[in-house]
């Protein structure tokens, strides 16, 4: 056995600074805009929780206590103070770990502060939007923002921002919501046709919101069918651009079930639900998120709670993005949309690419089958079944490349977390190995690789939501403090910008070898030898899109030393080692002889020439 890995002195020269080294020019400026979404490594960051640059801003102007502005750093549920010239400032270190993209949590104006009374937190997340022009005063300022793309940009990597069409910050209430706690109300039990309380008929001449036209909707003139709205006098003209305060423009039929009908029209969490089908929303989120695209250039759009906006919003919203994107010179805008799923069947997930018309969705199928299979004891084959499903895709396995893949997030947790929570006596040193596992997979298979902020510093979470939203600068969060840290004798009290540890230089290790190896960027992958009832080997060929040039990735998902042989193509003569513990030999045509440690895994390149 050899096992060799790539230079680090080459790794940490990312991207651009690789493909020089090894003898190519460097990059026209521009050049960077011709990636497509399958080359990049994606890192996704809450900007309040990575790096404070400018302690004047953490209050956001905002005079009062943190009930008022949203600040107690000692709280993991209000601003902490990370803001864009902290993440501008930061840059080297992003970049140094292969990282061709950024994406960052919403950053626009949000309410500071909402929630019952003794139940309170901030919108430090960024999906609570008032003003969806404006960077939030915590997190800096528009200017800012501009500086923060441009200086992305000057290093090649492009810049992704997190949107929302589905609803907006908590607002509007309703006069007889407490007394009926806020309930969902059917479009059955309470049509547009009648006036709740009264039941006398209003908005004559509505046809309801299967008629998506501009004189259909000219008739929809009362908002009180379900409930009856009702602004707070201080926030009457809270919402930017201005005509979001018109009550009219919400759907107001209480709090979503997450199921049926009330997935899309109900109030996701309270926050006031758009009436995404109404001609007037379409054509102002548009005109929204055009402005981004020209105001400042960004690359590509993740949109929040995608699965709760009815499709023919999309199939107007997503065109428009990239037709505008297009006319600005930025011919490989990415847009992914977040289908919530904990299913390794992708047959949910492709429904949005075909019907909906997104263009990729983020990959909740590989997050669970990786989770399955990694993180639990469920047989490799589940990730072969994940992978045979790509064809469901619009565009099929081509398409699928495109897809933003993941092990965890600021919503359902770590990776680290999830293992520890399917393993609750897990040693330090197996979380970390398996771990690792999971981001060999994520760096090397199908789809644009994304790294949650903390991960390649071995955070490890109590949860879910806020719980997994810890501080990368020194944090006073208690509750992330007395978390045992993988890889690492640092905790979240420290700053963990650390580039020797273990995760971080696993992926930056990988992803320089991403860089210089198209097939583990944009090949076709063909599912090899895998167990299919027990942890063990699961393997799979990779081809360069050019030269059709062979490449192998096998993983052992078992606990166990492996021995065992997988198929590749007959053609195969040598192996040549790129990362991982890999045979030098192949053992006979058609057939190779592993020797995978633990939780190991072999990444090499096949040739059809005897060494």
């Amino acid at each position: 056995m050899k096992r060799i890995l790539l230079p680090v002195a080459a790794a940490l020269m990312g991207v651009t600074g690789l493909a020089y080294a090894m003898g190519d020019p460097p990059e026209e400026e521009s050049s960077f805009r011709d990636r497509a979404p399958s080359d990049e490594v994606v890192y996704f960051v809450l900007p309040d929780r990575f790096e404070n640059g400018d302690p004047s801003n953490d209050t956001g102007g905002i005079e009062g206590d943190r009930l008022t502005h949203g600040f107690d750093p000692t709280h993991k549920g209000f601003y902490h103070g990370g803001d864009l010239k902290g993440l501008t400032e930061k840059l080297d270190y992003i970049e140094g770990m292969g990282v061709t993209a950024i994406w960052f949590a919403p950053i626009f104006k949000n309410k500071p502060v909402q929630g019952p009374e003794g139940d309170e937190s901030a919108g430090y997340h960024g999906y609570w939007v008032t003003d969806f022009t404006s960077i939030d005063p915590h997190f800096g300022t528009n200017e800012e923002f501009k500086a923060f793309v441009d200086a992305a940009h000057a290093r090649g990597m492009k810049v992704y921002m997190d949107i929302i069409t589905n609803h907006t910050a908590d607002v509007i209430q309703y006069e007889e919501g407490n007394a009926f706690d806020y309930s969902y109300r059917s479009l059955a039990d309470y049509p547009y046709s009648r006036q709740v309380t009264t039941s006398a008929a209003i908005n004559e001449g509505f046809l309801g919101d299967d008629v998506l036209t501009e004189e259909n909707f000219a008739k929809l003139t009362s908002p009180e069918y379900a409930y009856t709205p009702v602004v707070p006098d201080a926030e009457k003209d809270v919402k930017v651009p201005a005509w979001l305060n018109n009550p009219i423009f919400y759907h107001n039929r209480g709090s979503t079930t997450f199921s049926g009908e009330s997935s899309r029209y109900g109030d996701f969490a309270g926050l006031d639900d758009l009436y995404t089908e109404h001609p007037r929303v379409v054509d102002g989120m548009i005109e929204i998120y055009r402005s981004w695209i020209t105001r400042f250039g960004i690359d590509g759009f993740r949109i929040d709670t995608a699965k709760h906006v009815n499709p023919e919003f999309w199939q107007k919203f997503v065109p428009a993005m990239l037709e505008t994107a297009e006319a600005e010179g930025i011919p490989n805008f990415h847009v992914f949309g977040e289908v919530y799923s904990e299913s390794p069947d992708s047959g949910f997930l492709a429904r949005f690419t075909r019907r909906d018309g997104f263009p990729a969705v983020l990959d909740f199928a590989f997050q669970t089958a990786v989770r399955d299979v990694v993180a639990g004891d469920k047989p490799p084959s589940v990730l072969v079944d994940m992978f045979a499903g790509d064809v469901n895709y619009e565009g099929g396995e081509k398409a699928a490349l495109a897809m933003p893949t993941f092990l965890g997030n600021h919503d359902m947790g770590r990776f680290s977390t999830l293992v520890k929570s399917a393993n609750p006596d897990i040693s330090q040193d197996e979380l970390l190995a398996r771990t690792k596992l999971a981001h060999a997979m994520l760096m090397t298979l199908r789809g644009s690789p994304v790294i949650y902020s903390g991960d390649e510093q071995g955070f490890v979470g109590d949860g879910h939501d806020q719980a997994a939203r810890e501080d990368m600068f020194p944090s006073r969060t208690d509750s992330y403090n007395d978390n045992d840290l993988i890889g690492t004798d640092a905790t979240t009290a420290d700053a963990n910008f650390d580039t020797a540890h273990p995760l971080y230089s696993l992926i930056r290790e990988l992803a320089a070898v991403r860089a210089k190896h198209a097939a583990l960027r944009s090949g076709k992958q063909v599912a090899r030898s895998y167990n299919d009832i027990a942890p063990g080997l699961v393997s799979f060929s990779r081809f360069d899109p050019e030269t059709g040039a062979e490449y192998l990735l096998a993983f052992n998902t078992s606990s166990d030393r492996l021995n065992a042989s997988s198929v590749i193509g007959y053609g195969a003569r040598s192996v040549e080692a790129l990362h991982g513990s890999c045979p030098q030999t192949v053992r006979a045509p058609g057939s190779v002889a592993l020797e995978l440690p633990p939780f190991g895994w072999c990444i090499a390149r096949l040739s059809e020439t005897a060494q």
